[in-house]
């Protein structure tokens, strides 16, 4: 009898939904997975992997299509071999064309099944962040020692590294000292919104956004901790979000700043340079910096309406809860100068040293430093890094690689510019498309990814539409920041999800479904804003 119970309860646990996982959602997904891997590829991806020279996609050297290219890094040997119209026993044959196809269509139901587990956590994350590298690996979509590079991209390394550095701040105290400096003078709710957000995406249009979220998330929380400790709050969910979301919304809108503001824009810069028609960096700001800080208010006023009558504050005032906190704190000196000066050295080195070392190197130095000065020991690193959104990210960048290798990445993007009805391919209806594409896309893969291959697709259409190459070009690298409703849209997202998590109690103060809540309504707002205040705004009154 005893057992019986047992083993009835067991079953129920089992179909029991609880967080990080929901097994009828895992199932439902599973088998939609299985069915897309099962179904023959459509024929305008054959078509696409046998076009000779497709726009969009780098070929290696020496191939003249994507199966040629997908053979040369699967089939080694055999490629070669076909080269010189030789066969080699015992090596697995070409690929044709069906089963290059085939890839990248299983890449795109990754895309979507990785997706779709990340936004419902019917998985825990990090077993989601695994399963990525497995599927890729299972169906041979890349080497395993590419799967491995894929998954150490740049970005991995600065992820993990700013949550490291952010363990030391913290222990310090130097993010309350900062605080201070940031934050003196925001004294409400409402001079948050209306000041401090446009400030901030002005800045992440010339500085590293990353880097400015990772350095004010860790002095945000302080604010919020104690805003609910002077009211007798345990938890403020609305603040949470008010605080963490709203300064990662505006972060993520600097982009059309300047050219300085990522690597999506050089990446469009560049196109403008192969095209014949360069860009320079004031002409640039001309059309893309009025855009920040009319988006950025725009932002400050959907999270002020939205969350402030919901705050079980009254309000928040981080130029008093600041100060009061950095009151009580003991003179400023020892490990906390220490960590100051590293602090100094990785912003100086994402400065100066970002194109030769990119992000990361400077902050695995400064990861290291803290070590070598007994700032934290690796059981602070331990306790205090979300290694799960690290894997998160790190497999977003797999998936992106496998997309872009496959060809699925420009399939996607030719799907949805032919189904793009007839007014978004003529004149100003073509910028509204692309920006549609580009900023549905950049959730899904990185920002740097989606301009590299949506560049030179939409930039010919530009000029058989008659429009402006700028305009469109533009266009595609404004939306490209628009990645706001998922976690793996941006690192901006992925350092804002890691770090909002209470100090004392572990308890993380964002969820996934926060970003899709409130992060598409303000991608919805970034279009609007683009068309309405931009393309159809005062572009019109700029010499093109």
């Amino acid at each position: 009898m005893k057992i019986q119970t047992t083993s009835a309860d067991g079953r129920s646990a089992f179909w029991k939904n609880k967080p990080g996982y929901k097994p009828i959602l895992f199932i439902a997904a599973a088998v939609v997975f299985i069915v897309m891997v099962v179904m023959p590829s459509p024929q305008s991806m054959i078509d696409m992997v046998t076009k000779v020279s497709p726009p969009g996609y780098k070929l290696s050297k020496g191939c003249s299509t994507i199966v040629e290219t997908v053979n040369q890094k699967l089939r080694p040997k055999a490629f070669k071999a076909s080269r010189q119209d030789k066969t080699i026993k015992g090596e697995k044959p070409l690929m044709d064309e069906k089963g290059v196809a085939r890839n990248a269509k299983i890449m795109i139901a990754i895309l979507f099944l990785a997706a779709f587990l990340w936004g419902t956590e019917a998985l825990p994350l990090g077993a989601t962040d695994i399963m990525v590298g497995v599927l890729i690996y299972l169906f041979a979509i890349l080497p395993i020692n590419e799967i491995s590079r894929a998954y150490m991209k740049d970005a991995v390394f600065f992820i993990f590294g700013i949550l490291a550095v952010a363990v030391g701040v913290s222990k310090t105290g130097l993010d309350k000292r900062i605080g201070l400096i940031l934050l003196s003078r925001i004294k409400s709710a409402k001079s948050f919104a209306f000041i401090f957000f446009p400030l901030l995406a002005m800045c992440a249009g010339f500085l590293s956004e990353h880097a400015l979220v990772a350095l004010l998330i860790p002095a945000l929380m302080g604010v919020y901790k104690v805003t609910c400790k002077m009211h007798g709050v345990k938890k403020d969910r609305a603040l949470a979000i008010f605080l963490f979301l709203g300064v990662c919304f505006a972060a993520n809108q600097g982009g059309p700043g300047s050219p300085a503001a990522g690597g999506r824009n050089a990446i469009m810069v560049g196109y403008f340079m192969e095209y014949g028609m360069p860009i320079s960096f004031l002409q640039w700001m001309k059309y893309g910096l009025p855009f920040v800080p009319f988006m950025a208010v725009v932002i400050g006023a959907y999270m002020y309406i939205l969350f402030k009558p919901k705050f079980k504050v009254p309000d928040v005032n981080p130029s008093e809860v600041v100060k009061a906190e950095v009151a009580n704190m003991p003179k400023f000196g020892g490990q906390e100068a220490i960590m100051a000066i590293i602090l100094i050295l990785l912003i100086t080195g994402w400065i100066t040293l970002s194109k030769i070392a990119g992000l990361g190197g400077p902050t695995l130095y400064a990861v290291m430093a803290m070590f070598v000065f007994r700032i934290v020991s690796w059981d602070d690193i331990q306790a205090g890094v979300a290694f799960d959104v690290v894997g998160l990210y790190a497999a977003a960048c797999a998936m992106g690689v496998g997309l872009k290798f496959t060809g699925g990445a420009l399939w996607l993007a030719s799907t949805f510019v032919n189904f793009l009805p007839d007014f978004m391919t003529k004149g100003d209806g073509l910028i509204i498309g692309v920006s549609l594409l580009t900023g549905t896309m950049t959730n899904f893969m990185s920002d740097g990814a989606t301009v590299a291959a949506l560049g030179p697709i939409v930039l010919p259409m530009a000029t058989l539409a008659n429009v402006n190459v700028w305009k469109v070009g533009l266009a595609t690298a404004f939306s490209s920041s628009f990645a706001n409703f998922l976690v793996v849209g941006t690192p901006n997202n992925a350092i804002a999800f890691g770090m909002s998590r209470d100090f004392e109690t572990g308890e993380r103060l964002l969820d996934v479904m926060d970003f899709v809540k409130y992060g598409l309504p303000v991608t919805i707002l970034a279009w609007l804003v683009l068309w309405g205040w931009a393309v159809f705004g005062y572009w019109k009154f700029l010499s093109w």
